[in-house]
């Protein structure tokens, strides 16, 4: 059976189960996903200075743990270590950021990030702009609160990404949103079912890339 790694570059255990759970409901039969949590940083990344940090322990990780894998998901929107491990591994490496941004993107659609982090707003920007998306980026609007507190009250979380994602159709003119971060990632399963406009859940967009590569033979 191949087998497919989900790096958790934040050092929570509960959100690395969160994500797998949801990248195993949505990989095709005959893929089994593993799951690496990070153990130095915060348990959520909620600031820039500990996103670029991330990135030394996701290379170590994906480095080490390569070999059994045909394939690598980085699960931190962001991308952190990204680069440097599609430089150094001939399998395919993807990021739940870039995969959720183009998927977004596609056919020309203008798409915006609801999120919770202020502090990323600007790395989440300079991903758009990395991808060559900058033109089709309509912005980010995020949640009112500190993240850490929303995200431990999943009903709040959800409802208030709702109205973010409200905003960037109603006042941005986005064609699409993407729910922006790795553990955002079950509201945003959530949104993606009760919205009537296009909502990317990063998790699943990232699994859908991944496969495809590994499908096309792509490093």
């Amino acid at each position: 059976m191949l087998q497919i790694l989900l790096i958790n570059p934040n050092t929570s255990r509960d959100t690395t189960a969160m994500m797998v759970a949801i990248a195993r409901s949505c990989v095709p039969d005959g893929i089994a996903v593993l799951r690496a949590t990070a153990t130095r940083g915060p348990p959520m990344i909620v600031t820039a200075e500990a996103l670029t940090a991330a990135a030394d322990e996701v290379v170590e990780i994906g480095l080490r743990e390569a070999a059994g894998a045909a394939g690598i998901i980085v699960g931190a929107f962001g991308d952190p270590g990204l680069e440097t491990l599609r430089r150094n591994l001939s399998i395919p490496v993807i990021g739940i950021c870039e995969a959720a941004m183009l998927e977004a993107a596609a056919g020309g659609r203008r798409f915006g990030v609801a999120t919770v982090t202020p502090e990323l707003a600007e790395p989440i920007a300079a991903r758009a702009r990395d991808l060559g998306l900058a033109h089709l980026f309509t912005g980010i609007r995020l949640t009112p609160g500190d993240p850490l507190a929303l995200t431990a009250d999943p009903a709040r979380l959800q409802q208030c990404l709702a109205d973010a994602v409200a905003q960037c159709f109603d006042e941005d003119q986005a064609e699409a949103v993407v729910i922006g971060g790795g553990p955002l990632g079950q509201a945003a399963v959530g949104l993606a079912q009760s919205f009537g406009q296009p909502i990317i859940a990063p998790i699943p967009a990232a699994v859908r890339r991944l496969t495809a590569a590994m499908e096309n033979g792509l490093g």
